[in-house]
């Protein structure tokens, strides 16, 4: 066969991720909190956007280019399906577009500006009132809004209190290399052999001002080890008698619940034993966690679950988590008409392209989030009506057939995102779980529900009659759940269950 050079046609398909594609996929998977911010985000950069006031009314000039409507889907209205209408990105993008559109997907958030700085007092005079120097040209009143309490910190406490209890200045440099060796749970884990040599002193003196430091203020930082940091509190609190010092050092039997080697160590009975392990449950083990906590957010549902009056189960979405935005048709169509140049006009034709964009990509967003919540809680139906032991065992392979999309899709939609049922907030991939299979051919069972009967079983245990791993094992095959014993251990160990030996000591001691 001779070699020679020719022309072919072949027809054949790929997958173009476009920009539009790639950040639609992006808002998939993020929180409701981070969408929110996104869209924000996206308020500021774009003039042809707008936010919808709380009373559902926008600007008159403004134009909804794709709103939601949930009522519509529950209708079942003819709306493109969220498959389709990614298929469809994947096949019209076209060039001019993808030209337009920022291919740069890291910085979606802009930085936020600075709080700006104090005026210098010795501008203001007196009986004039505060201004803010980066705007008197303007005339603007000073904001004192603007400027708010310093968070305490751990290092800023221990600095006040280092500036009160030395008076040298060698002994301030080593308490504030000492304090700036602290981690943020209070702990001073750099050796002192080390710090004597950096700072040039001997190791007595860097001693002397960690016993000084280990005196601040919260009780228990400075400590090297959780037995050190239990010590320094019990001693503020007067607490540190030979029985507790006992205990502090075998703290790892308490953790074992070996109380009879401890009743015995400590040379004391049962009920001053347990007088004192409620002191030490009461101690903090990282002291120096009370500054600078981070706020922690409540969880806000994305989907909320009613029961229906005819028995069924009514699945709707949040509407105050969904960012309400659109396009200002009417803008578009004013400025257009006064562009100046070609440029101006490519950047108002961008401009309203993202703006469509958004609005559809939030859209579609919100009802890929209906469809796949909507599946599970047609799923979960026995969890929902009876609890958590009819969980049934579910993967994404079974809702995404079921939605007719793709697995990765359907692990976006779940991710950080919450359903709010009758029996609690769960977040979406709760309901996913891996099956136990079932003795004589029955139906599988819930990784999940066997891992609550277990701790059922535990929690009604006799004191006198503890259960072990073998005998859980045989009691779940007789309910026809067939599990292994190392698989009974491994969720009792998830659940932070001891063993039958370990709650053996524990409920002898509590007798």
């Amino acid at each position: 066969m001779a070699i020679s050079t020719k022309l072919e046609m072949r027809q054949s398909q790929s997958l173009v991720m476009t920009p539009q594609l790639m950040q639609a996929i992006k808002l998939l998977q993020l929180s409701n909190l981070d969408l929110l911010a996104y869209v924000d985000a996206e308020l500021e950069r774009n003039p042809l956007l707008e936010t919808v006031e709380p009373d559902g009314g926008g600007d008159a000039a403004g134009e909804k280019s794709d709103d939601f409507d949930p009522q519509a889907e529950r209708d079942g209205a003819d709306q493109p399906d969220a498959g389709d209408w990614m298929q469809s990105q994947l096949e019209t993008g076209s060039e001019a577009i993808a030209s337009r559109m920022d291919t740069d997907l890291g910085n979606v958030f802009p930085d936020e500006p600075g709080v700006p700085a104090s005026p210098d007092p010795a501008l203001l005079k007196a009986g004039d009132s505060y201004k803010n120097t980066g705007s008197s040209a303007a005339g603007e009143d000073y904001n004192l809004e603007a400027f708010v309490s310093e968070e305490e910190t751990l290092f800023h406490s221990l600095e006040d209190q280092m500036n009160l209890a030395f008076a040298e200045p060698a002994d301030k440099l080593i308490a504030g290399h000492l304090i700036n060796s602290l981690d943020e749970n209070g702990y001073l884990y750099s050796g002192l052999e080390e710090a004597a040599d950096q700072l040039g002193v001997t190791r007595d003196r860097v001693e002397e001002v960690l016993m000084v430091l280990q005196t601040f203020e919260p009780a228990g930082v400075f400590a090297r080890s959780l037995q050190e940091c239990l010590k320094l509190q019990l001693v503020d609190k007067n607490r540190f008698d030979p029985a507790m010092e006992a205990l502090v050092e075998n703290i790892e039997l308490l953790a074992k619940r070996d109380l009879s080697t401890l009743r015995r160590l400590c040379g004391v009975d049962d009920e001053d034993l347990a007088d004192m392990i409620d002191e030490i449950k009461a101690l903090d083990p990282k002291p120096g966690s009370v500054f600078g906590g981070t706020l922690v957010q409540p969880l806000v549902a994305d989907v909320f679950v009613r029961k229906a009056n005819d028995g069924t189960w009514s699945v709707e979405l949040n509407s105050d988590t969904l960012p309400k935005v659109l396009v200002n048709q009417t803008y578009f169509a004013t400025i257009t008409k006064n562009a100046k140049n070609e440029s101006e006009k490519e950047y108002l034709i961008d401009c309203m392209q993202t703006a469509n964009w958004l609005v559809k990509s939030l859209d579609q967003r919100a009802r890929t989030i209906l469809k796949v919540s909507t599946e599970i809680v047609r799923q979960q139906d026995g969890f929902l009506t009876y609890g958590i032991e009819h969980l049934r065992p579910m993967n994404l392979k079974t809702i995404a057939e079921a939605v007719e999309m793709h697995e990765s899709t359907i692990s976006r939609v779940t991710s950080n995102k919450y359903m709010a049922t009758p029996r609690g907030i769960y977040e979406l991939k709760y309901f996913f779980s891996s099956a136990i299979s079932a003795t004589e051919g029955a139906d599988a069972h819930s990784a999940e529900s066997v891992r609550y009967r277990i701790k059922q079983m535990i929690d009604a245990e006799d004191p006198s009659a503890i259960l072990s791993d073998d005998t859980i094992v045989k009691v779940l095959k007789d309910d026809g759940i067939d599990i292994a014993r190392r698989t009974v251990a491994k969720y009792r160990e998830s659940m932070k269950i001891g063993s039958s030996v370990q709650r053996r000591r524990e409920k002898k001691a509590l007798r």
